[in-house]
C-alpha cells in the first residue's frame, strides 16, 4: 500500500491484519494503473473499523496490493470535519471515494457529483439524501452498502426477552438521520405490541449522560439503534445503565459495551462487499448510478454475557453469546 495518512491508532492493527490477508484467488491484475481511493470514516469505534477493514481487504483482494493507493482520513466525530476530508480528497484527484457513516456519506456527496462515492455503515439511504419513495437505487453517482438490521424484528426481540415491561425509552443523538429514522420505526412496532415508548435524543457526547440518567429513570427497558454517537460513548451509557434495566441495541458494538442483546450483522462483511463494488466500479465492469444499495445477507441474534449477569436474567433459545 502507499500514501497511507492513517488518523485513526486504533486501526493500525486492524489494518495490519487486513495486509497479510491479501493475495487470494480473486487478485486481478490492473496492470500499469494504481487507483487513488479516499477513505473518509465518521469516528472510531469497532463496527465502522471492522467496516473499513473488510473494504480494504476486498480491495486487496480484487486489485491487488499494488494496484491502488488509499488516503485515510477519521473525522473524529465531527461533521464539519467530513467536509473538509471530502473536500481534500476531490482536490487530490481520487479515482473513488469510500464514506464510512451517514455524515461522511452525505459530506462526500455535497462536495462531487462526478467521483463515485460508496457508502458503507449507511442505514437508510433514502433517508440520507431525503429521496421519498427510495426505490433501492439513487441514480447518481452514490451507492453503498446498509447496515440496516429488520428492525419489527428489533422491536420482537424485546417483547421476546421482556414481555411484561410497560415503558420503553428510545435513545438516539438527534444530529444523526437514520436514528431518527430507526427509533420512529421501532416505537411504532413496539406500540402495536402494547408498550409505552418515550424518545430521549441527546445531541453529542456532552449532554448523553443528563439524557441517559432521564430514560434510566422513567423507562423498564431501552432501546438504542445503529447510532455513531452511542457507540462512541457506550461505556457512559454503561455506567448509567448496569444492573439497572435492560438495554437493547441496533449493532453488536454498541450491545458489547453496553447491552444486553442485539439483532446484529457483520460490519466487516457489509464494508467487504463495498470493497467489492468499488473495485468492479474501478476496472469499468460496472456504472456506481445503476449499482443498487446492498444489504448485509443474514442478522445474528447475540446477548452479552457480563450485562445479563448483572441483571440476573438468562437470554432465550437461540441467542449466541457476545465474545470480546
Amino acid at each position: 500500500m502507499k500514501n497511507r495518512k492513517l488518523l485513526s491508532l486504533a486501526l493500525a492493527g486492524l489494518l495490519s491484519l487486513s495486509l497479510t490477508a491479501c493475495g487470494g484467488d480473486d487478485q486481478t491484475s490492473t496492470g500499469d494503473k494504481v487507483y487513488k481511493v479516499g477513505i473518509s470514516q465518521y469516528v472510531t469505534h469497532p463496527a465502522l473499523d471492522d467496516a473499513t477493514e473488510g473494504f480494504i481487504a476486498a480491495m486487496n483482494d480484487k486489485l491487488g496490493e499494488d494496484g491502488w493507493e488509499y488516503d485515510l482520513q477519521n473525522a473524529a466525530e465531527d461533521p464539519a470535519l467530513c467536509s473538509t476530508i471530502a473536500g481534500t480528497f476531490v482536490s487530490d484527484g481520487v479515482d473513488l471515494i469510500m464514506a464510512n457513516a451517514t455524515p461522511a456519506l452525505q459530506a462526500a456527496a455535497a462536495a462531487t457529483g462526478d467521483i463515485p462515492i460508496l457508502g458503507t455503515s449507511v442505514t437508510e439511504y433514502g433517508v440520507a439524501f431525503g429521496v421519498k419513495d427510495f426505490s433501492g437505487t439513487l441514480g447518481t453517482n452514490v451507492s453503498g452498502t446498509s447496515d440496516l438490521a429488520p428492525l419489527d424484528q428489533q422491536a420482537q426481540m424485546i417483547q421476546a426477552w421482556y414481555p411484561e415491561a410497560e415503558k420503553v425509552g428510545l435513545l438516539y443523538c438527534s444530529n444523526e438521520d437514520n436514528s431518527q429514522y430507526q427509533v420512529d420505526a421501532v416505537q411504532g412496532y413496539l406500540e402495536d405490541m402494547g408498550y409505552a415508548c418515550k424518545q430521549y435524543a441527546f445531541s453529542d457526547s456532552n449532554d448523553i449522560a443528563a439524557v441517559c440518567q432521564a430514560a434510566a429513570a422513567e423507562s423498564d427497558v431501552l432501546y438504542i439503534p445503529t447510532d455513531n454517537a452511542a457507540a462512541s460513548n457506550s461505556g457512559i451509557i454503561n455506567n448509567i445503565c448496569q444492573g439497572v434495566l435492560p438495554v437493547f441495541c441496533g449493532e453488536e458494538g454498541i450491545c458489547a459495551g453496553c447491552g444486553v442483546a442485539t439483532l446484529s450483522i457483520s460490519y466487516y462483511d457489509i464494508g467487504y462487499k463495498t470493497g467489492e463494488m468499488a473495485a468492479q466500479i474501478l476496472k469499468g465492469e460496472a456504472q456506481v448510478s445503476e449499482m443498487a444499495i446492498q444489504y448485509a445477507p443474514e442478522f445474528v441474534k447475540k446477548y452479552n454475557p457480563a450485562l445479563c449477569q448483572a441483571l440476573n436474567i438468562t437470554a432465550p433459545e437461540g441467542y449466541e453469546a457476545i465474545r470480546n
